[in-house]
């Protein structure tokens, strides 16, 4: 009776324990557990003196006594092992990981929408910190120059530290510490125009893996090939698996120009999706007071608004940038135009701005929808006073008239001319 209770008393427990605490459950189950042992200990204390009194008369001995009782350890790892059914998902390796292996960094950001690089040159060349390896331009028609390349004076390591600029807002930091980033990013704010806060630049940055591999040829796919292959001397960059791997030479800086400009459009397209992201937030109750018939908390001058915002965001994604095809530098650079494509696959900028089209088309439906709507609204309004008004004019002369024809001392209008009638001859 008393082990019956016991195990009764931790059922009870187990059950409360779904709506406490884990550390008071297992106090709890600990108390219980003891309580439950002890109950044995008396219990089987009991069947054995009712063992030997049984000897002499097998009648009284109880069948129930046979049957094994299950462990309470047993139920306990069955309430509480929790069930893992969660996908196990292949993790990318970490950055430390890849720095123990030899790898460097290459960090990515977006600060602004435009560089002034000719003014950030001089200020650059006055500081006397960093020397300009290139300033030149991807346009074939080189109108301006937009990508201004620089490398630091005084080497940290035995590895240089150099940096992409790109006008339209965009830096790449090769091999550059945290703090040595951070000083460089606090210098570029004199030289930006529509910066953005400071929470999404580093929230939508990028931090990719690179090393350093020998001069020995090296085939598109990353494969090093023999000296006296049809490859040698065609290739001295490729990306594999996440990782970019380059030769130390001089004259690479256009593979890491090719990898940067890829990082540097993956960056400014999250930019932009967070852009969009704010834009559906700021019309989400909208949609529900189109669904609840309710009055649009929005003027026509704000929704005018919105709109321009949405086609602006769909003007530089579009037409203004390069994401729905290779940029016009790459035609008659095969190589390098192979290197990015590859780098845009790995970063799905494609499918990011067809998706990201796609939500800006369902916007303009919405935007354009609200817009009839508050313009039929407004047409109402001017409708009702224009009735208005005329309501009020043929309440006047209906006043005029009843005033008129009411007043007895008003004088009769005789006519200038007697009708010939009553003119004596």
């Amino acid at each position: 009776m008393a082990m019956n209770l016991a195990r009764l008393g931790l059922e009870r427990t187990l059950l409360r324990g779904l709506r406490m605490p884990r550390q008071q459950l297992q106090s709890h189950l600990m108390m219980n557990r003891r309580r439950w042992l002890a109950s044995e200990t008396t219990s089987a204390a009991a069947s054995a003196a009712s063992a030997s009194s049984g000897a002499s008369n097998p009648k009284k001995q109880s069948p129930s006594q046979a049957k094994p009782q299950p462990l309470a350890e047993e139920r306990l790892e069955s309430i509480l092992s929790p069930i893992r059914t969660r996908i196990i998902r292949k993790k990318r390796l970490a950055i430390d990981e890849l720095s123990a292996l030899g790898f460097l960094n290459a960090r990515g950001y977006t600060t602004a929408e435009e560089y002034n690089l000719e003014d950030l040159q001089i200020a650059l060349r006055q500081q006397n910190l960093y020397e300009t390896k290139r300033f030149f331009s991807t346009d074939n028609l080189d109108v301006e120059q937009n990508v201004l390349f620089v490398a630091a004076k005084y080497p940290t390591g035995q590895q240089p530290r150099e940096i992409f600029f790109f006008r339209e807002g965009s830096v790449v930091f090769w091999n550059c510490s945290d703090i040595e980033t951070n000083n460089v990013l606090s210098f570029l704010r004199s030289f930006e125009r529509e910066s953005y806060v400071s929470a999404l630049v580093h929230g939508e940055s990028e931090v990719m893996p690179y090393t350093y591999i020998p001069s020995t040829a090296v085939d598109v796919e990353g494969d090093l090939v023999a000296e006296s292959s049809d490859f040698n001397g065609t290739s001295r960059a490729f990306f594999q698996n996440g990782k970019f791997f380059v030769t130390a030479d001089t004259d690479s800086f256009l593979y890491k120009y090719t990898f940067s400009n890829a990082m540097a459009q993956s960056i400014k397209l999250g930019i932009w999706e967070a852009t969009l992201d704010r834009y559906i937030d700021s019309i989400e109750h909208l949609t529900e007071d189109l669904k609840r018939g309710r009055r649009l908390r929005i003027s026509r001058a704000a929704m005018l608004r919105k709109t321009g915002e949405l086609f602006a965001l769909r003007h530089v994604i579009n037409l203004s940038s390069d994401l729905l095809d290779a940029p016009d530098f790459y035609w008659d650079r095969e190589e390098l135009e192979a290197l990015y494509l590859q780098v845009c696959s790995y970063f799905s900028i494609t499918r990011r701005t067809k998706v990201m089209n796609e939500k800006i088309n369902h916007c303009v439906e919405l935007a354009e929808l609200v817009s009839h709507n508050l313009n039929d609204a407004h047409h109402i309004r001017l409708e009702w006073m224009i009735i208005i008004l005329i309501m009020v004019e043929v309440g006047f002369e209906v006043l005029h008239f009843i005033s008129d024809h009411n007043d007895p001392h008003k004088l009769e209008v005789l006519p200038l001319a007697a009708p010939a009638a009553s003119i004596p001859k």
